[in-house]
């Protein structure tokens, strides 16, 4: 069953089109991936989807419409971006950047604190503590925590693993694959090709803006035109 179904997508930023007609779906359950180099439209293509993003093309999900729609009714939908630089505040408390995770739902959140602390136990420990003396692994644990509160059904992820240390690289990765086998489907955006293929069941290769190649996450990882551009 697909969950997300984009069609032609389109993003432009005045005279420069970032986003030229991709298309790709994502199936429920799914990990899927979009690879590529700086510039080809990735993230541009997550915004879009999460309605911060103005565009053309059609964008379904659960086989309704949400193209044109605001953030806070895409929210509302299931569909949860992490941005691009976790986009965690800094002069917020760990569980007040919780908090707002939860903002569009109506009460009953805080019950669930105790489940997001046993996933990420430094939450726990560094609730009361202002986010920006946080490492950047932490953060990121902090963004998808909030995340989780939003109580997504498709969680769209830009660029998790940036500027982090192998080893929290690795835990961020194995976070990914932990909350997608408690049934959140993902839709991954990831400089580290490699990793971000390991953990997909398939992936679309972007090219200025455009789609131009798309298959099974391992069948691609060892695709030779592949490797040479983005794995190498």
């Amino acid at each position: 069953m697909n969950m997300l179904e984009v069609q032609d997508l389109c993003v432009s930023y005045g005279m420069i089109r970032a986003v030229q007609g991709v298309s790709f779906v994502v199936r429920q359950g799914e990990i899927v991936s979009l690879i590529g180099s700086n510039g080809a439209g990735k993230s541009s293509t997550l915004l879009a989807l999460a309605g911060l993003l103005p565009s053309t093309g059609a964008v379904r999900f659960d086989g309704a419409s949400i193209a044109g729609k605001p953030p806070h009714q895409i929210v509302r939908g299931g569909v949860i971006l992490v941005p691009e630089g976790r986009g965690t505040v800094g002069t917020l408390t760990v569980e007040e950047n919780l908090e707002m995770g939860a903002y569009t739902r109506r009460g009953g959140w805080r019950s669930e604190l105790a489940a997001i602390y046993a996933r990420f136990p430094v939450l726990h420990e560094r609730r009361d503590v202002m986010a920006l003396s946080m490492s950047g692994g932490e953060q990121q644990m902090l963004a998808l925590a909030r995340a989780l509160l939003a109580r997504p059904r498709l969680m769209l992820l830009d660029e998790p693993s940036m500027g982090l240390a192998p080893l929290m690289v690795a835990r961020v990765f194995d976070l990914i694959q932990e909350l997608n086998r408690d049934g959140t489907t993902i839709l991954l955006v990831e400089q580290n090709a490699k990793a971000a293929l390991r953990i997909s069941s398939r992936a679309y290769v972007l090219e200025s803006g455009r789609n131009i190649a798309d298959g099974n996450a391992s069948v691609l990882a060892t695709d030779p035109r592949i490797n040479e551009a983005y794995l190498s």
